[in-house]
């Protein structure tokens, strides 16, 4: 299935087409792939890094969606969080396999500024690290629910305003201000501002 140049926007509302694509409608599931392609295809891209394989995953993701369409139901969560959750999954199974050479630049050996690869200068960092990833944990429990779920899509995923906004359903504005708001009470747990 290809993309066209302009995305169909479908005339028939969302919940209908993916009652009509349940039933076995070819035509209301590839409404929701046009609907839905750019968002799942720039999710991934951001993550891969690499456009082949970002179209690819894609493609994977929505054949499992079309196989999977009947386990769909509707829970809070909009079509397009059920397919970003399938393509993270791909993601994470695609990171698993190690496929993916997932480079780090360090310096060159006689380069002062470079990064050490002695054990005695990696071990504090990975300490520093793992106190960190606790402080954070600990930081996204003082969150709401609506609030963790926004920080995470959209620094843990790394969604844009406007895709989190097709996945939770909200409006980019209302991402902004949950997102804001997130983010300053996540500050005021860690103790980096002041109430």
């Amino acid at each position: 299935m290809s993309l066209p140049a302009h995305p169909i926007v479908p005339a028939t509302p969302e919940p209908e087409l993916v009652t009509r694509a349940r039933a076995g409608d070819r035509e209301a599931f590839a409404a929701l792939y046009h609907q839905h392609y750019r968002a799942v295809y720039g999710f991934l891209l951001v993550r891969t890094r690499n456009r082949h394989l970002a179209e690819d995953l894609t493609q994977e993701a929505f054949v499992r969606a079309l196989r999977r369409i009947d386990g769909f139901t509707w829970q809070g969560v909009a079509f397009a969080g059920w397919l970003t959750t399938i393509a993270k999954n791909l993601w994470l199974d695609e990171l698993g396999r190690g496929r993916t050479r997932w480079e780090t630049p360090v310096g060159e050996f006689d380069d002062p500024r470079g990064v050490s690869t002695g054990t005695g200068d990696r071990v504090p960092r990975d300490l520093e690290a793992v106190e960190a990833r606790e402080t954070v944990r600990a930081a996204l429990k003082t969150l709401n629910a609506r609030q963790r779920h926004c920080v995470e899509l959209r620094y843990l995923d790394e969604l844009t305003p406007q895709e989190t906004a097709l996945v939770t359903g909200q409006t980019v504005g209302a991402v902004r201000t949950l997102t804001c708001r997130a983010l300053l009470k996540l500050r005021w747990s860690i103790g980096a501002v002041s109430a």
